[in-house]
Protein backbone atom coordinates (compact mmCIF):
# COMPACT_ATOMS: atom_id res chain seq x y z
CA UNK A 1 0.00 0.00 0.00
CA UNK A 2 1.49 3.29 -1.11
CA UNK A 3 0.72 6.40 0.92
CA UNK A 4 -0.88 9.40 -0.82
CA UNK A 5 2.17 11.53 -0.05
CA UNK A 6 4.39 9.01 -1.85
CA UNK A 7 2.00 8.92 -4.82
CA UNK A 8 2.09 12.72 -4.89
CA UNK A 9 5.89 12.62 -5.03
CA UNK A 10 5.78 10.11 -7.91
CA UNK A 11 3.29 12.32 -9.77
CA UNK A 12 5.46 15.40 -9.26
CA UNK A 13 8.47 13.49 -10.56
CA UNK A 14 6.52 12.45 -13.68
CA UNK A 15 5.37 16.04 -14.32
CA UNK A 16 8.82 17.53 -13.70
CA UNK A 17 10.41 15.18 -16.23
CA UNK A 18 7.85 16.41 -18.88
CA UNK A 19 6.48 12.91 -19.42
CA UNK A 20 2.92 13.75 -18.35
CA UNK A 21 0.64 16.66 -17.58
CA UNK A 22 -0.59 17.29 -14.05
CA UNK A 23 -4.03 15.94 -14.91
CA UNK A 24 -2.68 12.77 -16.48
CA UNK A 25 -0.20 12.15 -13.64
CA UNK A 26 -2.97 12.57 -11.02
CA UNK A 27 -5.18 10.08 -12.88
CA UNK A 28 -2.30 7.63 -13.29
CA UNK A 29 -1.36 7.70 -9.60
CA UNK A 30 -5.01 8.00 -8.39
CA UNK A 31 -4.66 11.22 -6.46
CA UNK A 32 -6.69 14.40 -6.70
CA UNK A 33 -5.23 17.59 -8.10
CA UNK A 34 -5.76 19.16 -4.68
CA UNK A 35 -3.53 16.49 -3.17
CA UNK A 36 -0.97 17.13 -5.91
CA UNK A 37 -0.82 20.86 -5.12
CA UNK A 38 -0.87 20.50 -1.32
CA UNK A 39 2.13 22.00 0.47
CA UNK A 40 2.47 21.61 4.24
CA UNK A 41 3.28 24.91 5.89
CA UNK A 42 4.01 23.78 9.44
CA UNK A 43 7.23 21.75 9.14
CA UNK A 44 9.56 24.39 10.70
CA UNK A 45 7.11 24.88 13.58
CA UNK A 46 6.91 21.10 14.12
CA UNK A 47 10.69 21.07 14.57
CA UNK A 48 10.39 23.79 17.21
CA UNK A 49 7.74 21.74 19.06
CA UNK A 50 9.93 18.64 18.87
CA UNK A 51 12.92 20.58 20.20
CA UNK A 52 10.90 21.91 23.17
CA UNK A 53 9.53 18.45 23.95
CA UNK A 54 12.99 16.89 23.86
CA UNK A 55 14.41 19.55 26.19
CA UNK A 56 11.50 19.24 28.62
CA UNK A 57 11.63 15.46 28.82
CA UNK A 58 15.40 15.48 29.32
CA UNK A 59 15.22 18.04 32.14
CA UNK A 60 12.03 16.71 33.75
CA UNK A 61 12.25 12.92 33.51
CA UNK A 62 8.99 12.24 35.36
CA UNK A 63 6.88 14.55 33.22
CA UNK A 64 4.44 12.94 30.84
CA UNK A 65 2.63 14.55 27.93
CA UNK A 66 0.10 16.40 30.10
CA UNK A 67 2.67 18.29 32.16
CA UNK A 68 4.81 19.05 29.12
CA UNK A 69 1.84 20.43 27.19
CA UNK A 70 0.60 22.53 30.12
CA UNK A 71 4.09 23.94 30.64
CA UNK A 72 4.34 24.94 26.98
CA UNK A 73 0.82 26.38 26.97
CA UNK A 74 0.68 28.18 30.34
CA UNK A 75 4.29 29.02 31.20
CA UNK A 76 5.82 29.58 27.77
CA UNK A 77 2.64 30.92 26.13
CA UNK A 78 2.63 28.79 22.97
CA UNK A 79 -0.82 28.33 21.45
CA UNK A 80 -0.28 24.96 19.83
CA UNK A 81 -3.09 22.44 19.54
CA UNK A 82 -2.78 19.52 22.00
CA UNK A 83 -3.47 16.96 19.23
CA UNK A 84 -0.62 18.30 17.16
CA UNK A 85 1.78 18.37 20.12
CA UNK A 86 0.74 14.84 21.11
CA UNK A 87 1.31 13.58 17.54
CA UNK A 88 4.87 14.93 17.63
CA UNK A 89 5.30 13.57 21.18
CA UNK A 90 4.40 10.07 19.94
CA UNK A 91 6.60 10.37 16.84
CA UNK A 92 9.54 11.12 19.12
CA UNK A 93 8.56 8.02 21.17
CA UNK A 94 8.55 9.93 24.43
CA UNK A 95 5.54 8.07 25.80
CA UNK A 96 5.97 7.06 29.42
CA UNK A 97 4.78 3.66 30.55
CA UNK A 98 1.70 3.97 32.72
CA UNK A 99 2.39 1.97 35.83
CA UNK A 100 -0.56 0.36 37.57
CA UNK A 101 -1.02 1.25 41.21
CA UNK A 102 0.11 -1.29 43.74
CA UNK A 103 -2.75 -2.84 45.61
CA UNK A 104 -2.64 -3.49 49.31
CA UNK A 105 -3.17 -7.11 50.24
CA UNK A 106 -5.44 -7.40 53.24
CA UNK A 107 -6.36 -10.62 54.96
CA UNK A 108 -10.00 -11.04 55.83
CA UNK A 109 -10.16 -11.88 59.54
CA UNK A 110 -12.27 -14.76 60.80
CA UNK A 111 -13.49 -12.95 63.91
CA UNK A 112 -16.41 -15.13 64.91
CA UNK A 113 -14.79 -18.53 64.37
CA UNK A 114 -13.60 -18.79 68.00
CA UNK A 115 -17.07 -17.90 69.30
CA UNK A 116 -18.80 -20.38 67.01
CA UNK A 117 -16.46 -23.18 68.09
CA UNK A 118 -17.08 -22.42 71.75
CA UNK A 119 -20.85 -22.33 71.23
CA UNK A 120 -20.78 -25.64 69.39
CA UNK A 121 -18.75 -27.21 72.19
CA UNK A 122 -21.59 -26.53 74.65
CA UNK A 123 -19.65 -24.27 77.01
CA UNK A 124 -22.32 -21.62 77.09
CA UNK A 125 -25.66 -22.60 78.67
CA UNK A 126 -27.58 -19.47 78.08
CA UNK A 127 -26.06 -16.67 76.20
CA UNK A 128 -27.28 -13.60 74.57
CA UNK A 129 -25.05 -12.35 71.88
CA UNK A 130 -25.35 -8.79 70.81
CA UNK A 131 -23.26 -7.83 67.81
CA UNK A 132 -23.06 -4.16 67.11
CA UNK A 133 -21.24 -2.65 64.22
CA UNK A 134 -19.77 0.68 65.22
CA UNK A 135 -18.44 2.98 62.56
CA UNK A 136 -15.28 4.69 63.77
CA UNK A 137 -15.36 8.10 62.17
CA UNK A 138 -11.72 8.94 62.84
CA UNK A 139 -10.12 5.92 61.15
CA UNK A 140 -12.99 4.97 58.82
CA UNK A 141 -12.79 1.41 60.05
CA UNK A 142 -15.61 -0.79 61.23
CA UNK A 143 -15.27 -2.22 64.73
CA UNK A 144 -17.18 -5.21 66.01
CA UNK A 145 -18.18 -5.47 69.67
CA UNK A 146 -19.36 -8.66 71.35
CA UNK A 147 -21.53 -8.64 74.45
CA UNK A 148 -22.01 -12.03 76.15
CA UNK A 149 -24.34 -12.61 79.13
CA UNK A 150 -24.52 -15.88 81.09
Amino acid sequence: MVKPSERRDMAKKAVSSNKASIRLACCAFTISETCYRYESKLQPENEIIADWLMRLTQNQINWGFGLCFLYLRNVKGFGWNHKRVYRIYRELELNLRIRPRKRLKRDKPDALMVLMRSMNAGRWISCMINLVMVEASVYSMSLMTLTVKD
